[in-house]
Parts: structure tokens; sequence; C-alpha cells
């Protein structure tokens, strides 16, 4: 798999660690920047970048790492088709995967310490969507937020 990685500031010191197990599971980087440590760099520019990776194909799934997480899975769910969530714990980022569908994971490497986040990242990248009815189901009923911009009545 081709996994699109971006960062901000406050993600921009486990980029190159996040690389790493991403290729140490036999899987591809594509480096979406940040490229240099800059504190005055802005977070929805590399969600962005990680997003076009993953809508346009180019990628399977994307990471975002940031100070809090918040704000790159805030900007990347603004593009259709794109499933961030903000996971601290490898329950939220295997479960996110086998029952939303969950295509990019966003850490908060202000509230992460390197080694949980490395796991975080393998338990994303470990999980694959169960396709279990009930789950296909609920990804409909989240998908259709994207064709008509607002929940179904």
């Amino acid at each position: 798999m081709i996994i699109a990685i971006g960062c901000d500031h406050g993600g921009f010191a486990f980029k190159a660690r996040a690389v790493r197990e991403v290729e140490a599971l036999g899987h591809q980087a594509l480096d979406c920047g940040a490229f240099r440590l800059e504190e005055t760099d802005d977070y929805p520019t590399f969600a962005k970048a990680v997003a076009e990776a993953v809508r346009s194909g180019k990628a399977a799934r994307g990471v975002l790492l940031c100070g809090s997480g918040v704000g790159v899975s805030v900007a990347a769910n603004k593009f259709e088709g794109i499933r961030a969530g903000l996971c601290h714990d490898t329950y939220s980022a295997h479960q996110g995967v086998e029952h939303d569908a969950m295509n990019v994971l966003c850490m908060g490497m202000r509230v992460v310490g390197a080694e949980l986040a490395a796991e975080v990242l393998r338990s994303f990248l470990h999980a694959a969507f169960s396709g279990e009815e009930r789950h296909r189901r609920r990804l409909a009923l989240v998908e259709a937020f994207d064709k008509r911009g607002a929940a179904p009545r």
C-alpha cells in the first residue's frame, strides 16, 4: 500500500519515524511535507496534500501529524471521501478502519509520545474494513453526507 504522510511543525519530529514504520511493514511512504521544520507553517496545507493523495488514489491511506491532531483531522474531513480519525490509542486506530473505513489517521504529537504513536500507526496499517453488513450500511449513510452536503432527513 502507498501511505501518504503529512505534518506541520507540531508533527515534524515524528514524520521520519512514521516513514520508517510504514516501510518496515512493507508499504511505500508518499511524503506530503513538511519538508523542513518551519514554526509558521499551516496544517491545512498538509492536510490538503494528504487528502488529495488519498482521494485521487495516489495513496490508499493517509497519516497526518500535528500538535494536537485536531486541526489536521478537521481539515482533512472537509474533503469528499476522506474519513479522518483522531486516534491516540491502538483500539481506536484499528476499530476506526474495521468499522468505519477510516482512511486517514490523525495524531497529535504533543499528546502522545513516539513509541505510542508508532504502535497506533502500526495498528492502523494492520487493520482492514470488516465489510460486515451493519458497517457497510453505516458507511453508506456517512457517504451520503458527502453527496448531499448534510445529513439525510
